[in-house]
C-alpha cells in the first residue's frame, strides 16, 4: 500500500536484486497485491526505487503500462489489482484476461453513499471479484468495525475474497496526517479473530503476512483455515534474512498451501521483479513449495485452479 513506500526508504532495506535472464517459458505467476492508484495517492514527491535506483514512472498511464509488460515478462497470468473503481476498470478494460479487479476500502470509498449496492452491482457486472486492499488499520478500525460488517456480510454471501492490510507500515505513520488513527496493535492478526467467528465462510488474506507478528499469525491460520496469506512488499523492503526467518517460520508451521505471492506494486514495476527473485532464490523452499506460493495456492484461494500447469 501507499504507506510501504516511505517504509522502504525509512527501514532502511539491505536487500539486493539479482539480474536475470528472463525465460520466455516461465511457470506462471499470480501477484495478489497489484494496486491501481494514481501517482498522487502517497502524498509528496515519489522518489526512485531504494532497491533498484530506477524512477517512478513519470504518469499514470505509464505505472500501468510497465506493470502490464513486466505481467507479460514473467508471465503473471492473474493479478489481485486493488483501487477505487475509476482506476480499477480502467486497468480491466486495459487488460481484462490479466487483471482480478477488487475494490479498495479506505476512508473516502467507506464514505460512499450506497456502498453496498455499488458493490453489488459491479459484481453483478463483473466489474469487481473482491474486496481490498482493506485499510482498517489506517483508520483505527478493528476487522469486524461496524462500519465495514456490511461490506464483509456481502463479501461472504458473494463468495468473494477480501484482502486486509496487516503488521507494520512506515516509521512514523500516526503522525502523518493521513492516518492519525493508525496503531500497530490493529496489524496484530489476532485481531481478525471475531470477524473469523461472525463469517466462517469469508476467505480472508492478510496482506504482508502479518509482519512481524510471527507467533499470532500462526496461530490465526491454526485456527482458520480460510486465512490466507500474501507476502507482498516483506519479499522485497525488508532486508532479506528477516523476510527469509519470518517465511521458513511459515512453512515450518505447516501453512506452505496456504502462503501467496504479492509485490505490492503502486508506483516502481520494478519491485515485482525483485519479489519474484526473492522467493526463486530462496534455497530452503523446495521447487513444489515454490510453485505453491507463486501459483498454487492463490489459484485454490480465488478459485481458479487448484493445480499449476506444468
Amino acid at each position: 500500500m501507499k504507506i510501504f513506500l516511505a517504509s522502504a526508504l525509512l527501514l532502511g532495506c539491505v536487500c539486493t536484486a539479482t539480474a536475470q535472464t528472463v525465460s520466455t517459458q516461465r511457470s506462471p505467476i499470480i501477484d495478489m497485491h497489484i494496486h491501481a492508484l494514481p501517482l498522487t495517492y502517497g502524498g509528496g514527491p515519489i522518489g526512485p526505487n531504494p532497491i533498484t535506483g530506477k524512477p517512478a514512472p513519470a504518469s499514470d498511464d505509464e505505472v500501468m503500462r510497465q506493470t502490464f509488460a513486466i505481467f507479460k515478462r514473467f508471465n503473471i497470468i492473474k493479478a489481485f489489482t486493488s483501487g477505487p473503481l475509476e482506476y480499477i476498470r480502467r486497468w480491466t478494460a486495459a487488460n481484462p484476461d490479466r487483471i482480478i479487479p477488487s475494490l479498495h476500502l479506505d476512508q473516502e470509498t467507506l464514505a460512499t453513499p450506497n456502498l453496498g449496492e455499488t458493490i453489488l452491482d459491479e459484481y453483478k457486472a463483473g466489474r469487481i471479484a473482491g474486496l481490498g486492499e482493506v485499510g482498517a488499520q489506517y483508520m483505527g478500525m478493528v476487522p469486524n468495525d461496524p462500519r465495514l460488517e456490511p461490506y464483509m456480510a456481502l463479501a461472504e454471501r458473494l463468495d468473494i475474497p477480501v484482502a486486509f492490510h496487516t503488521g507494520l507500515a512506515a516509521s512514523g505513520t500516526p503522525y502523518l496526517p493521513c492516518c492519525p488513527n493508525f496503531r500497530v496493535a490493529l496489524g496484530n492478526p489476532l485481531v481478525f479473530e471475531e470477524l473469523l467467528i461472525r463469517h466462517p465462510k469469508l476467505k480472508v488474506d492478510l496482506m504482508h503476512a502479518g509482519y512481524p507478528f510471527i507467533e499470532e499469525t500462526i496461530g490465526i491460520m491454526a485456527m482458520y483455515p480460510q486465512v490466507y496469506v500474501d507476502v507482498a512488499a516483506i519479499d522485497w523492503i525488508i532486508p532479506r534474512a528477516a523476510f527469509y526467518e519470518y517465511l521458513r517460520r511459515l512453512v515450518q508451521a505447516g501453512f506452505g498451501d496456504r502462503i501467496m505471492f504479492g509485490s505490492d506494486q503502486v508506483v516502481w514495476p520494478d519491485v515485482i521483479e525483485t519479489a519474484i527473485e526473492t522467493i526463486e532464490t530462496a534455497d530452503f523452499l523446495t521447487p513444489q513449495q515454490k510453485r505453491d506460493i507463486f501459483y498454487n495456492n492463490a489459484a485454490r484461494f480465488l478459485g481458479i485452479d487448484g493445480t499449476s500447469p506444468k
